[in-house]
């Protein structure tokens, strides 16, 4: 609507129809000389066994009941033979839809989930990773995306978060933020160096044991279609109810979320639309909340919100990063002076790093250019 293209939509819906009803007529033709030739063939077939049995009857050559025997087979052959016009078209129907399910059947699976079908499983509380903070390490890390192996993403970054301790990733888009959690959580392998968490490369953990102890609150927040109360106990299927209520009670999303008739078992729809932007990362939070992370990521998880909500769901993250070690994605670079290391990036490598103050006193750095274009913007907006 606000681009006024009705009536571009409405010839490219039109043109897509008139393409299947296309498809359909020479379809139905096709179909209909297949059935048109079936049904000359049977009643050819059934004259011509009547003319011909019947001839041998009156010679006293057949039996009239072998000569009903034979119509009746040759009915039954028609009848089967005629039916291959729709058989057809239902196993090309058939195998269309089929092929993308087959696709992904085939796919490898990444953990091995044979163990716990049909049984009743007890969830490992931080099987492999002992202590409630972890230290991680990247080791001269290398990444290029499968389908663009030729375009390097990053290029040589080393850094140490220690144990407990946090720090941000800030640059422009397309420096690599969000990939570098993206291969602490082994969502893709590394083209070059390695991974450490306490000191043991990430390849060597299993991969389920690894992601339980990795929380991750997002941008742009997935929730699923049912209610609250299941979206939060997501994190931990295992936790009680009261454990879920005080989740939310940490998270500053209880208060609105008993100002709702049904409380904790509103419909929150599909991926969350009947909640603002503000109450997705709060149910977030608590979800992440839930389950006690020994690493959290925080992927520019304020980026998208007014200054109130904002400020509610900056005070729950404060409390969620006690005592955790913490990997911040930052946008908005007055949410990250007081951690400990702020890593610039800069076409995938790590052009600057230091504390807030540290990183100002460069001069024409980076970080110093994106907080005075940050402070431009909002004295601007004010």
């Amino acid at each position: 609507k606000a681009f006024t293209n009705e009536d571009l939509e409405v010839k490219r819906y039109s043109s897509s129809v008139q393409k299947v009803v296309d498809y359909a007529l020479k379809a139905a033709t096709f179909r209909g000389g297949f059935i048109s030739f079936i049904i000359f063939v049977l009643f050819g077939g059934v004259v011509g066994v009547v003319w011909y049995g019947g001839n041998l009857v009156l010679q006293d050559e057949l039996a009239f009941q072998d000569l009903f025997t034979f119509i009746i087979y040759t009915g039954f052959i028609g009848g089967s033979v005629g039916g291959l016009g729709d058989m057809y078209a239902q196993i090309q129907r058939t195998i269309g839809a089929s092929e993308r399910i087959l696709e992904i059947l085939g796919e490898k699976s990444e953990v091995n989930l044979e163990s716990s079908v049909g049984t009743q499983t007890t969830v490992k509380k931080k099987p492999n990773i002992e202590n409630q903070t972890s230290k991680i390490e990247y080791k001269s890390v290398a990444f290029s995306y499968p389908s663009r192996p030729d375009m390097e993403v990053l290029r040589d970054i080393s850094f140490e978060v220690k144990s407990g301790e946090k720090i941000a990733l800030v640059g422009y888009s397309g420096a690599g933020k969000s990939t570098i959690v993206q291969l602490l959580m082994r969502y893709y392998k590394l083209s070059g160096g390695q991974i450490l968490v306490d000191g043991k490369n990430i390849n060597d953990y299993d991969l389920t044991d690894l992601r339980k102890n990795i929380a991750v609150v997002p941008q742009e927040v997935m929730l699923f279609g049912g209610t609250i109360y299941e979206n939060i106990a997501y994190g931990n299927p295992q936790a009680s109810e009261n454990e879920v209520i005080e989740a939310a009670r940490k998270a500053n999303a209880l208060e609105f979320i008993n100002s709702f008739p049904e409380g904790f078992q509103t419909i929150v729809g599909e991926r969350g639309v009947k909640l603002s932007g503000g109450q997705r990362q709060r149910v977030a939070i608590a979800r992440a909340i839930l389950k006690d992370p020994t690493i959290l990521i925080l992927d520019e998880a304020t980026s998208a919100l007014d200054s109130e909500s904002e400020k509610l769901v900056q005070d729950a993250l404060d409390g969620l990063m006690q005592n955790r070690t913490t990997i911040i994605i930052a946008h908005r670079l007055a949410t990250i002076r007081n951690v400990d290391t702020i890593y610039v990036l800069k076409e995938g490598e790590i052009s600057e790093s230091g504390s807030h103050d540290e990183l100002l006193l460069i001069e024409n750095g980076i970080y110093s250019g994106l907080v005075k274009l940050q402070y431009e913007n909002a004295m601007l907006e004010n």
